[in-house]
């Protein structure tokens, strides 16, 4: 029982991580979509996506901690990055030139 144990705790999401989540979800429409991205050794980004289309995210240790938050956080729901997902977010212009960077001027 001890490894089941282990393996219980080692995919719980931390209490900061839960907290971003369920705001995240609270102030953008009480819903949202997340996609759980593997970044390698770094762990996962949990890609949230507001019910009013706004972009958000959540850095967790692994993919199965990751998961875990999507279960843990009512109003969250899995997703993929299929072409409901991708329509369904809205970035702005601002967005849009920070992530171009220095050369968007």
């Amino acid at each position: 029982m001890t490894a089941e144990k282990d393996t219980e705790q080692s995919t719980a999401p931390t209490p900061k991580a839960l907290a971003v989540a369920k705001a995240f979800v609270a102030d953008h429409g009480g819903s949202a979509r997340a996609v759980v991205e593997n970044i390698g050794r770094a762990g996962a980004r949990v890609v949230l996506i507001g019910e009013d289309g706004r972009l958000g995210d959540v850095m967790v240790t692994s993919p199965a901690v990751g998961e875990a938050l999507v279960e843990a956080v009512d109003g969250l729901t899995a997703h993929e990055w299929d072409s409901e997902t991708t329509a369904a977010l809205k970035i702005g212009a601002a967005h849009r030139r920070k992530m171009a960077g220095p050369r968007a001027s």
